[in-house]
């Protein structure tokens, strides 16, 4: 008989995510270069200038730096908090399992506003908390309902409370006054602030001074805003005893050289976040507008990416993909009426436009586009 794993990781359910199944595209005979990926929400413009040089420039047979510290002075000259309140991690992923394991155990409750982004459950449950779920309705645009969570908050005392902001996939965002709201309701406990999206949002507000509350961890991702989703880079803002704590659960030189290096270069570019953002607007607008024209629902977004409502999110991605187009699949998120969609450069965006008409055209059976 082999060995079992602990329980928490036998009964553990993978999280599926965007972006392209590899083995997928190859029973299709599709390569990755032949697909038009809207399924991340990621920048879609290649990442800032001068980042492609660093590969011929570092030295790959040292090991990086395990505090990562001039990238950190970098992030505390931009965003105007010391270097002590900042912790770099492999993506944002990386830290949010790292929260779990400084704060979550057996006997501990995790409260999650559904539906989000399937990580935070899944490194709750690997260490065995139990987790509480809020969800927020469709026929209210899946707008959250603060005074029911800051009742839950106060009825179950969670350990720790997650906050994608905005809203994966929803695109919901919420307001400083409603965040305090519910910050209010958590007393001791962590109020984690997922801000992954937060570059590309319309009337962002800056949350970092919140940190000085005691028990708010701002997670933010340089993979999303800097389009570098290959080198995995993200880092979290807290007060500095939560940074201690979740120092002593990272693993020494977690993040690499190159990936170091690349955020040093992209922060250095002041420019750059400005004149994508101004891109992927346009992009974002000419999508909701020919969506909308050929008579899909969207959900209103506050940020680049949005959800459009279809009869079957599964056989529409597969119509799509055929056609060498990935958009997400939502199903995994408990939405299997929706896709989401995130803009790409504005001519791919007129190809997925095209496609779609193309395929509504066809009526290709069971694809789901035209019936909603």
């Amino acid at each position: 008989m082999s060995l079992r794993p602990k329980p928490e990781v036998e009964n553990l359910k993978v999280c599926p995510h965007g972006g392209p199944d590899y083995a997928e595209l190859r029973a299709m005979n599709l390569t990755p270069e032949e697909v038009i990926d809207f399924s991340v929400n990621s920048n879609p413009f290649m990442p800032p200038p001068g980042i492609e040089k660093i590969f011929s420039g570092i030295a790959i047979d040292r090991y990086p730096d395990s505090e990562a510290t001039e990238l950190r002075q970098c992030l505390s000259e931009q965003l105007g908090v010391a270097p002590n309140n900042i912790l770099v991690g492999s993506g944002s992923m990386e830290l949010i399992r790292l929260i779990a394991m400084a704060y979550f155990g057996r006997g501990d409750s995790v409260l999650i506003l559904e539906p989000t982004f399937g990580e935070y459950e899944v490194a709750c449950r690997m260490l065995g908390a139990e987790v509480l779920k809020q969800w927020a309705k469709a026929e209210d645009c899946f707008a959250l309902r603060l005074e029911e969570t800051t009742s839950i908050i106060r009825q179950h005392r969670p350990r720790g409370t997650f906050i994608c902001h905005p809203n994966n996939p929803t695109g919901q965002y919420l307001s400083r006054p409603e965040i305090e709201m519910v910050l209010d309701s958590c007393g001791d406990s962590l109020l984690i602030l997922d801000e992954a999206y937060i570059a590309f949002t319309e009337g962002r507000w800056s949350s970092t001074d919140l940190i000085s509350r005691g028990n708010v961890i701002i997670l933010c991702s340089m993979t999303k805003d800097y389009s570098l989703a290959g080198l995995r880079l993200g880092y979290a803002i807290a007060g500095e005893e939560i940074i201690q704590s979740l120092r002593k659960v990272c693993p020494p030189w977690n993040v690499n050289v190159v990936a170091q290096e690349a955020g040093v270069i992209a922060l250095k570019n002041t420019e750059y976040l400005k004149q994508c953002e101004s891109k992927i607007s346009q992009a974002r607008q000419f999508l909701i507008e020919e969506l909308h024209r050929l008579d899909f629902t969207l959900v209103p977004s506050s940020t680049n990416f949005f959800l459009v409502k279809v009869a079957n999110a599964k056989a529409v991605r597969t119509a799509l993909l055929r056609h060498g187009i990935l958009v997400r699949d939502c199903t995994s998120f408990g939405l299997p009426e929706y896709i989401r969609i995130a803009p790409r450069t504005m001519p791919e965006c007129r190809k997925l436009i095209a496609t779609i008409e193309s395929l509504k055209r066809e009526g290709e059976s069971g694809a789901g586009i035209g019936q909603y």
